[in-house]
């Protein structure tokens, strides 16, 4: 029998760079997400302390981190 012939893949490899670029646009999207969530809820139950800010934010820093160590390890596959 023949042997078959691998399919050759020509998509282009993706570029480090670019791919990194928009993890950092991403992060500051995502904290800037959170953070006006927060205000807003700082906003309407009329809190003395930003707790909800504060919580949103942190929330936004670790949901971010979590998603560019994610591309970072599928980048190295």
């Amino acid at each position: 029998m023949g042997k078959k012939k691998p399919k050759n893949n020509k998509q282009r490899p993706r570029n480090r760079w670019v791919i990194l670029t928009g993890a950092g646009i991403q992060m500051g999207v995502i904290i800037f997400v959170c953070a006006y969530i927060g205000k807003k809820l700082d906003t309407k139950f009329d809190t003395s302390i930003s707790w909800f800010t504060l919580g949103f934010i942190l929330f936004g820093i670790f949901a971010s981190l979590y998603l560019l160590l994610k591309q970072i390890k599928d980048l190295d596959n």
